[in-house]
């Protein structure tokens, strides 16, 4: 249990330096959303993870995330459901759901988007994994 606390409280020291170590656009809001994924799958210590995970990992910044919810209306994309609630970390399942390049001037081309339960994600395609919630 010690060793655990030790574990978390070198990760919540470690996130301010994963963060700057980005451009800072949409760092808070993938450090918040990996948390809250993490805490789910793993408690405390999990939210520490998840949150330094989430700022690591990015996305779409702030800054353009309303252009690109106006984007993927304008596409027309159709809404997968699945039964697993929508949060960061959520597998989706191979081959049941379509992914969408993201257009470079979003700047995150490893990943694709779709929508799930009417709420567009962005998807690492080698893992099947969401890492962003476009909100």
């Amino acid at each position: 249990m010690i060793r655990h606390a030790i574990i978390a409280a070198s990760l919540v020291f470690a996130a301010p330096l994963a963060a700057n170590a980005q451009d800072g656009a949409g760092t808070a809001a993938g450090a918040a959303t990996g948390a809250v994924g993490g805490a789910l799958v793993g408690g405390p210590v999990g939210a520490v993870v998840g949150g330094v995970a989430g700022a690591v990992v990015g996305g779409i910044s702030d800054d353009r995330r309303s252009r690109f919810r106006g984007y993927v209306v304008e596409e027309q994309v159709p809404s997968y459901r699945i039964e697993r609630e929508v949060v960061v970390g959520t597998e989706l399942p191979p081959g049941t759901v379509r992914y969408y390049e993201v257009p470079s001037e979003y700047g995150v081309n490893e990943y694709r988007y779709t929508v799930i339960n009417e709420r567009t994600v962005l998807v690492d395609p080698a893992t099947n994994r969401i890492v962003q919630i476009i909100e």
